[in-house]
């Protein structure tokens, strides 16, 4: 399957309305957008922008009802009201109601969870460590994929909220053992990268994220990826 991957979007709703034009095209088979969809530098009190964004992002659900969504780190502190870098407390009635708005859009519900899986390819905002997986995947086989999704997907606050949990965790500075590392592929987002980067059995693909100033970190540029050679490219 080829698969669009919208990354974190953190305030920019033209995000969605590209990603929008690429889907028109024909050009993938399915988009997964790995969220963070509120918060960026300095725009805590532009409450129409909080909304704009939002309703990009529901417009996109109601134009392409098969899209996955995994949730950020971002877009759950406003379900929990755990302050960070970005928080905005004039936003929480505003970010609550959108994602609740969002979620009534999708045909079934575990279409919103913290990771998805395509194939042999995982989706997931932060990644999944083989130890994290390992903790907290109950009884289940640790070799049996499915199963062990279903037990993280449940999970809440107190073991999210966690740097070493999936929506938290960054590959990028750590060595720590990706789950099931030569089996699967791990799309991720949530550390802002330069360019697409694959190490080992991470992809990053945070292109959108800028600088205090607004200057873009990354090429703006969508990942494409066919989850059953794993072989992806760039599109903008």
């Amino acid at each position: 399957m080829i698969v669009l991957v919208i990354p974190d979007v953190h305030l920019k709703p033209w995000v969605f309305d590209n990603a929008m034009e690429i889907m028109d095209t024909g050009v993938a088979d399915r988009a997964v957008c790995l969220m963070d969809i509120p918060d960026d530098w300095g725009r805590e009190h532009d409450l129409q922008l909080y909304e704009d964004t939002f309703d990009a992002a529901i417009r996109f659900q109601k134009e392409f009802p098969d899209t996955l969504w995994c949730y950020g780190n971002h877009d759950l502190s406003y379900r929990w009201l755990q302050y960070e870098t970005g928080f905005s407390p004039d936003a929480i009635h505003v970010v609550n109601e959108k994602l609740d708005e969002l979620r009534n859009e999708l045909p079934v519900e575990r279409r919103m969870a913290y990771v998805h899986r395509i194939d042999n390819v995982l989706f997931v905002h932060g990644g999944i460590t083989q130890s994290f997986a390992e903790c907290h995947a109950g009884d289940a086989d640790i070799e049996d994929t499915g199963a062990v999704m279903e037990r993280l997907n449940r999970l809440g606050r107190d073991e999210m909220w966690d740097d070493a949990s999936p929506i938290w965790f960054r590959p990028q500075f750590s060595g720590d053992r990706m789950y099931r590392e030569t089996e699967l592929l791990q799309v991720v987002g949530h550390t802002p990268v330069k360019k697409l980067e694959r190490r080992g059995s991470v992809l990053s693909c945070d292109l959108f994220s800028t600088y205090r100033t607004g200057k873009p970190i990354g090429t703006e540029e969508f990942l494409m990826i066919d989850t059953e050679t794993w072989s992806f490219r760039g599109i903008n």
